[in-house]
């Protein structure tokens, strides 16, 4: 199809649109169907102020529940349509069908868009739910005019190639079309699979991420090879596409790829998986899940760290869990040199094991480590089996020691400050302490 039979074809078109409204008849329909259009908005918003959605047929069976409420959310385009149909009805029986043909096109509209409604509000992608009922829409509505076959023909009439590959809009639609349902598809597979495999309860978390990943890359490359073979794509004539790809890889997805391939290397060798407790740097927490371009860490304060897969091969990690979850709580304290350094020692130990979180098979100990010029200082160590909440241990252990020092008079050094005037008013001798002694 060339140009001009295109404008031919339009110039026809807009004959027959002209003497369609030179008729009174389309007034009549028109009017019609904005009184349908008022009645159906009405009647929607006194079905949704008297009808709970949340409730709205809690005891009927899935299906049945799920196209009521999609009938419910879209009442106004159901009355519209059943009146459009109803007013089709009367005039078909009272005049020539020709004078109804407006209502019947806005009644199978109305038509097309609930069964539309319908079978995308299984989709759960808000974007995708709306391209998918536009474009069958208006495949639709082409097709209940009867100018599908022409604007197909228009479609495919406009082409380029590329390495052999013959591009046309029509081509490009249907394989958009048929990967959107492709994808759709292998989404809900892949999370029908994902569940099954995280109820396996014999393998690691970081295989059953690891197994998902594989499934889902998977899934997805058998998903768009038979999309693209079904509209007629030879797959060898992509291959000119494969060198661009790679230039572009390598000059500004390098970081992408380098995350992606980081994820499987870290997920086959398990040095961290979901779970860990891990230092990164200054971020520290556990990760909650392994993306395919990063970690999501959770701090534990409601923020989530999202680290780069890279950054964990390339740099160092500290994995508080990575073998045994058992970990050394270590506190540095001091007394003065009034205090008997075994009595320290021995209350030391006497409070570490008395916490509720001290492991009970490995006893606490406590050494004398330094004798320094403000007092002697001691190391307490002690384990607990879970490194979560160690700060709060060690402040719990830090405050039942001061508790037990005081009971036994023993003191906490700090420093002492002296401040000789000599000279002025005031006598040679006299000393003024900025701060107590030991």
């Amino acid at each position: 199809m060339d140009m001009k039979d295109v404008l031919e074809s339009i110039q026809m078109a807009a004959r027959s649109v002209g003497a369609e409204i030179a008729s009174p008849w389309f007034y009549l329909q028109f009017g019609i169907m904005l009184v349908g259009a008022g009645v159906a908005y009405a009647a929607d918003a006194a079905i949704h102020a008297r009808v709970d959605m949340t409730s709205l047929a809690m005891r009927w069976p899935l299906p049945l529940r799920h196209f009521a409420r999609v009938m419910v959310a879209s009442a106004s385009t159901a009355i519209f349509a059943v009146l459009m149909v109803i007013s089709r009805v009367i005039m078909w029986h009272t005049t020539w069908p020709s004078r109804s043909y407006l209502l019947a096109v806005a009644a199978k509209l109305a038509l097309a868009w609930l069964v539309i409604r319908l079978v995308t509000s299984v989709i759960q992608n808000a974007f995708i739910v709306r391209l998918v009922s536009l474009a069958a829409w208006v495949v639709a509505a082409l097709s209940i005019i009867g100018e599908l076959d022409w604007a197909a023909e228009t479609l495919d009439s406009y082409a380029i190639v590329v390495g052999g590959l013959r591009l046309t809009p029509l081509l490009l639609i249907k394989a958009g079309a048929l990967l959107i349902v492709a994808l759709w598809l292998t989404n809900i597979a892949s999370n029908f699979v994902e569940s099954r495999i995280n109820r396996a309860t014999d393998l690691t978390p970081s295989i059953q991420v690891l197994l998902v990943k594989i499934i889902r890359i998977g899934l997805m490359v058998v998903a768009i090879t038979i999309a693209l073979g079904a509209v007629g794509i030879n797959l060898s004539a992509l291959a000119v596409f494969s060198g661009a790809v790679g230039v572009g890889i390598g000059i500004g997805l390098q970081k992408i790829v380098a995350n992606f391939i980081s994820g499987i290397i870290l997920l086959a060798d398990k040095s961290v998986k979901p779970g860990d407790l891990v230092t990164i740097g200054d971020s520290q927490g556990r990760i909650s899940a392994m993306k395919t371009r990063y970690i999501s860490v959770a701090a534990g304060d409601g923020r989530e760290f999202l680290i780069p897969n890279e950054d964990l091969v390339t740099q160092k990690v500290t994995n508080w869990t990575y073998t045994d979850k058992n970990t050394l709580v270590k506190i540095a304290f001091a007394t003065n040199y009034d205090a008997d350094p075994r009595l320290v020692c021995k209350l030391a130990i006497e409070t570490a094991a008395a916490h509720p979180r001290a492991t009970k098979g490995k006893p606490p100990n406590c050494i004398l480590t330094e004798f320094a010029e403000a007092g002697m200082k001691f190391s307490l160590t002690f384990w607990i089996s879970d490194p979560d909440g160690m700060d709060n241990v060690k402040s719990d252990v830090m405050l039942a020691l001061w508790e037990a020092f005081k009971s036994q008079s023993i003191r906490v050094p700090y420093p002492v400050r002296e401040l000789r005037i000599r000279g002025g008013a005031l006598p040679i001798e006299s000393v003024v302490e900025v701060s107590g002694g030991n």
